[in-house]
């Protein structure tokens, strides 16, 4: 017995982590974690009432007498309560379905699944506000999120805050999510979308409204390029900007992440690297080795003191005044 307990403990390290949705951050994900403790509870109930009921079965002594009583005993154990459980269950459910997905919000936040990350645009006070793998929410305040996808099916899941939801090509979906806690949690796709489907992350921090709202203020801003930048040069040189935008120069790339302000944001390759000169040059030179299937070409020629502009000129793209 002592052995079995150590080779269960292991198991416990599955129950922690920014993943984790029993350790709820949200208003939804604690109705959703309500509902799994209710199920949980009513399965392991019937589960035990039914093996009890059949070891009594097998030792009882038959009394034809009780033919009767016995039909009955099918009949609403069998049939009545358990419809009229699993219609109680499904009622809650619907009511919780109604309540993650609503209309509104205090924000509008639009992701769109790509292969293999994620683009995330917000109303900003002067026009859309883009940036990609990170997502940044006020604390207390109702976030609808409109979830699209342009190829394959996609699944939108922070599993400490909320419910998910699947991105379907062609259509709209909506999922709401409040958080009550400020940290970083974890988001990433909930459905086999292909070859780098596990390696499709994204950080979802969650900040008091004020200093959301300062964030967001200064994601909206263009990038301060110097005309001079010997990085931007050698950006231009191998035609990044055919894929990616920096706003406020002519890169005005629609294809792949928003450069703009990559240096803010604390990982790279849609939430698996942290956000290093020594993996963002490793990026941009092996970008298969580190990312199966990734739409970006890698760079293996680019060395020396140009990739070093490139790498240091990337991450300088911040907030910073």
């Amino acid at each position: 017995m002592r052995n079995l307990t150590l080779l269960t403990v292991p198991l416990l390290a599955g129950c922690a982590g920014r993943h984790n949705w029993l350790s709820s951050a949200g208003a939804e994900a604690d109705r959703v974690e309500g509902l799994f403790w209710v199920l949980l509870i009513g399965a392991a109930v019937i589960w035990s009432a039914v093996i009890g009921a059949a070891v009594y079965a097998q030792r009882r002594q038959v009394d034809p007498g009780l033919e009767h009583q016995a039909r009955w005993f099918i009949v609403w154990g069998g049939a009545v309560i358990p419809t009229v459980l699993v219609c109680a269950l499904l009622i809650w459910g619907l009511v919780i379905l109604r309540d993650i997905t609503p209309d509104k919000g205090d924000l509008t936040v639009r992701v769109d699944g790509e292969r293999w990350w994620w683009r995330v645009t917000y109303d900003g006070p002067d026009g859309d506000v883009v940036t990609a793998n990170e997502i940044r929410l006020p604390l207390d305040q109702t976030a609808l999120f409109r979830l699209t996808s342009d190829d394959v099916i996609h699944s939108f899941w922070v599993p400490a805050i909320g419910g998910k939801m699947d991105m379907i090509p062609g259509r709209e979906t909506t999922l709401a999510l409040t958080p009550n806690k400020t940290g970083n949690w974890g988001g990433l796709c909930a459905e086999y979308c292909g070859g780098a489907h596990a390696l499709m992350r994204f950080d979802t921090v969650v900040m008091e409204p004020d200093a959301f709202d300062a964030w967001l203020a200064a994601e909206a801003a263009p990038a301060r390029v110097a005309p001079d930048d010997p990085g931007f040069a050698v950006f231009r040189d191998e035609g990044c900007g055919a894929c990616h935008t920096i706003r406020g120069t002519d890169a005005r790339g629609p294809v792949g992440p928003d450069l703009t302000h990559v240096g803010a944001r604390a990982r790279l390759g849609a939430g698996i690297y942290a956000m290093t000169a020594d993996n963002m040059a490793r990026w941009i030179t092996d970008t298969h080795a580190m990312k199966p299937d990734a739409d970006m070409p890698p760079y293996p020629d680019l060395s020396g003191a140009r990739l070093e502009a490139l790498v240091t000129f990337l991450l300088s793209l911040d907030h910073a005044e």
